[in-house]
């Protein structure tokens, strides 16, 4: 797998932070050509940054995934900038500010989930299929989550995204399987990112030993692990792999 990546592209959408940081890295490592997709400017240049200290090629474009316009022109300047796209990570993704019953949701904060988490991934798969389906060749991993394959809790419209988009990943790795296109999810179970400390776990020493502790393996997943996977799947190593929503969980879902 060493070379396999070299000067090949990826689209990172959530890109610049968390678990979509760690995967920008992981692919520069490997000397792809990283794009990076986010709203926040300054640590997308950040970490710009970081990768240009390695060696390697990215670039930033600030788009929105709820905006189609905004994901048509992430992937006009990405073919722009270079030539492809090989493989893309649907990363982007909001949860809601606190937990609630179904019934409790506003219409709101319900259509703005599922317009992130499940349009957005819809969105950008309908521009990057269509380039990849021209190549004949491709592979793209969405982020789903243990909650898309189970339900949580006053959850409803993070899970409800989530099995979303799990469904979305099987419909359209049937849909292009014969043209040389990949779709898998990966399943992360709880991570510690940016997203979960802004949730307030990391100050609560009782609230995160309890999250660590619905987990097997009595610890919360690090970026790296999942960008990791996110790479096994890109790679010719997974090649008759398409499909597939991959736990990484620390045997979350094992129970």
């Amino acid at each position: 797998m060493s070379d396999y990546f070299e000067g090949k592209t990826i689209l990172i959408t959530g890109g610049a932070s968390g678990i979509g940081k760690a995967t920008a890295l992981l692919f520069a490592s490997h000397k792809a050509l990283v794009v990076i997709a986010d709203r926040d400017e300054n640590a997308a240049l950040a970490l710009q940054a970081e990768i240009a200290a390695t060696g390697a090629k990215s670039l930033f474009i600030a788009a929105d995934v709820t905006s189609s316009a905004q994901v048509e022109n992430l992937l006009q300047q990405t073919l722009s900038q270079f030539g492809r796209l090989d493989f893309a990570f649907n990363n982007a993704g909001i949860e809601p500010e606190k937990p609630v019953l179904c019934a409790d949701y506003s219409d709101e904060v319900w259509e703005n989930l599922l317009n992130v988490n499940l349009s957005g991934v819809w969105r950008c798969m309908k521009y990057e299929l269509a380039v990849m389906a021209e190549q004949k060749f491709g592979a793209i991993v969405n982020n789903a989550s243990v909650l898309g394959l189970v339900g949580l809790k006053k959850a409803a419209p993070y899970v409800a995204s989530k099995h979303g988009v799990i469904g979305l990943t099987k419909t359209a790795a049937l849909d292009y399987a014969d043209l040389g296109i990949r779709v898998n999810a990966v399943c992360p179970g709880f991570i510690e990112t940016p997203m979960l400390s802004s949730m307030g776990v990391y100050e609560n020493e009782k609230a995160y030993k309890a999250l660590a502790d619905m987990h097997p393996m009595r610890r919360l997943g690090k970026p790296e692990e999942i960008a990791r996977a996110v790479l096994w799947l890109c790679s010719d190593e997974s090649s008759f792999v398409t499909g597939t929503a991959l736990e990484i969980d620390g045997g979350y879902l094992a129970r």
